[in-house]
């Protein structure tokens, strides 16, 4: 992490925040600025952007509060400043019923966007669990999650880990004779 001093946690609660973090590129600069501070000529190159770009994104997430300078240096007589995150984890707002959740989106789109050969690990499973099990395993991935993260070493390669726990939408049940296909209906029909 950048420094031991950043709080834990910064909950984005307003409109401007909220923009700032649902943005793909300055979802990609924060991923940049988790595990070590960086200038814009830094985060530009780590993110294939022109350093005006950088520039622009990187103001829009200080001015938000969710990126901050921590430290600066002279070089050649221009200023150098170093940006870290404001905290070590953004926690966003319940997106609500049937509104996109916002990293999710970034999340699948930086699976669509890693390389097609590069090692990946992405698999779906349902289950059906009580209450009880649901909160034991979703506090047993954040513990993980927690674990690896403090393990994290800044001069390794880049991985991300994205977890979704929960409870799908119920969707009502259709009787299993309005279910069949008119082919299929036509074909026992027929059978008789």
């Amino acid at each position: 992490m950048p420094s031991d001093d950043l709080p834990e946690t910064f909950h984005v609660t307003t409109d401007e925040q909220l923009r700032a973090v649902s943005n793909l590129t300055r979802h990609r600069i924060m991923a940049v600025l988790r595990f070590e501070p960086a200038t814009i000529t830094q985060i530009a190159e780590r993110v294939g952007l022109a350093k005006g770009s950088s520039s622009y994104h990187v103001r829009l997430l200080e001015r938000a509060g969710l990126v901050k300078v921590v430290r600066t240096r002279k070089v050649r007589g221009v200023t150098e400043r170093y940006y870290a995150m404001a905290a070590r984890t953004l926690v966003l707002p319940d997106p609500g019923d049937g509104a996109p959740d916002v990293l999710m989106r970034h999340a699948v789109a930086d699976l669509e966007a890693a390389p097609a050969d590069s090692d990946r690990q992405v698999r779906m499973t349902h289950l059906r669990l009580d209450e009880k099990q649901f909160a034991e395993l979703g506090a047993r991935l954040q513990a993980l999650a927690d674990e690896y993260r403090e393990l994290s070493d800044p001069s390794l390669p880049d991985a991300s880990f994205m977890f979704a726990l929960f409870r799908p939408a119920t969707r009502a049940r259709t009787p299993a004779s309005h279910t069949r296909t008119p082919a299929r209906a036509q074909t026992e029909e027929d059978a008789k």
